[in-house]
């Protein structure tokens, strides 16, 4: 079933991880890329539970846009355990222009495929998601 806007399906594992990230906390962190051959957006990279924020933000290139999964954790104010699952379209400023433009075609459809994000974060650059951001849309 291909996006009839920017023809990019969702392989099956995306869902299927994303899926364990929420239900069994699985991984810290999953990161997608769209493969232009496959036509489909597909799972790049996984974060076991143990990694942290700083191995999450590394994972992203430079130069290239993702879509990313993030599990933060933290503490509320009233000192209870919880967590927020976040979506990140990552779409910097030295990514090509047509990368930019297919990511973001793609994005409102992948989403819907992924139920249960409940922040999203536009990211052009790493200090629109540093961990400071995060906690902040968190809370």
């Amino acid at each position: 079933m291909a996006n009839a806007a920017s023809g990019m399906a969702v392989n099956d594992d995306c869902k299927l991880k994303f899926l364990e990230l929420k239900a069994k906390r699985t991984y810290r962190f999953i990161v997608f890329k769209i493969d232009e051959k496959l036509k489909q957006v597909i799972v790049e990279k996984v974060g076991e539970p143990i990694l942290g924020y700083d191995d999450f933000a590394a994972c992203l290139p430079t130069n290239e846009c993702r879509y990313a999964i993030y599990d933060f954790d933290f503490v509320t104010e009233e000192n209870c355990q919880k967590s927020k699952i976040f979506f990140i379209a990552w779409s910097p400023d030295t990514s090509r222009v047509r990368s930019k433009m297919l990511y973001a075609s793609s994005k409102d459809r992948f989403k819907r495929e992924l139920d249960g994000i409940q922040v999203e974060l536009q990211v052009t650059d790493p200090t629109e998601m540093g961990l400071d951001v995060i906690r902040g849309h968190a809370n």
